[in-house]
């Protein structure tokens, strides 16, 4: 395993493992994620990339069987502590999911959810919050006039964008994206990859994609696993042009996968 130490990291994982009632999902994880940088876990399918990614905001939690060991700081705070608030925990750490989820109510609402479960009612906030969250997730200009209309008759990389409004709305530190493109056309695609390159100036990024395209595209560094562990952690273009372990290379000119 190779890893690159990054410095001015938000996010350190130390000898994580994950496992699922006997099935060992996750094997000594340590990984430090830089602060307003992209960062992208790529492997084949089943190599432990999303279950990683759910440590991470404790997604985990509800599934049966699930039982983590070692720890995972967010700014030094140890989010596996029992003392942790975990709903405050979700509202630091977003979740874009593969498919668009948006809720069975108008735009506005879908945007306003977050900000109200967390107690703001005066209507005048709310607007502002709506506005600057869709113009943060560039659809404010494509739904501005039809606020009040269902968030179903959006297409789907508007939903996409819409769920992403939804999370920057309750103002998260990191927004963690699991194949957030993998369903949505090449233009819709290009355009969430130009607003994860944008939100990064304020936001910190973990996304999780089976395209290494995408991957060189919109990232700052790479995490390759492979079987539940991470074979190769580095600086993006490292990865992809100059790997250090024979099975990162095996992978990403296509020998497996």
């Amino acid at each position: 395993m190779t890893i690159t130490a990054t410095t001015a990291s938000i996010i350190q994982t130390d000898s994580i493992d994950v496992y699922y009632d006997d099935f060992k999902a996750l094997k000594n994880i340590q990984l430090n994620i830089k602060e307003k940088s992209v960062t992208a876990l790529i492997g084949p399918s089943g190599c432990g990339k999303s279950t990683f990614l759910r440590t991470l905001n404790r997604m985990n939690d509800l599934i049966s069987g699930f039982r983590v060991e070692g720890n995972i700081f967010i700014k030094d705070q140890n989010i596996y502590d029992p003392k942790m608030d975990v709903v405050d925990l979700r509202k630091r750490v977003g979740m874009v999911f593969q498919r668009a989820n948006p809720f069975p109510m108008s735009i506005y609402d879908n945007v306003a959810y977050g900000p109200r479960i967390h107690g703001i009612k005066h209507k005048l906030t709310l607007d502002e919050i709506v506005e600057k969250s869709l113009k943060a997730a560039a659809l404010w200009d494509e739904v501005k006039d039809r606020l009040n209309t269902s968030a179903m008759g959006l297409s789907g990389g508007q939903q996409q964008r819409l769920v992403i409004a939804r999370v920057l709305a309750i103002q998260p530190e990191i927004i963690l994206m699991d194949e957030p493109a993998s369903a949505l056309d090449p233009i819709s695609t290009s355009k969430i990859e130009q607003l994860i390159l944008e939100l990064k100036e304020k936001y910190t990024i973990v996304i999780v994609t089976h395209s290494m395209q995408q991957a060189a595209r919109v990232s700052d560094e790479t995490a390759f696993f492979l079987n539940g562990e991470v074979i190769e952690f580095d600086e993006t273009n490292v990865i992809f042009t100059n790997p250090k372990e024979q099975q990162t290379e095996d992978y990403i000119t296509g020998r497996f996968g």
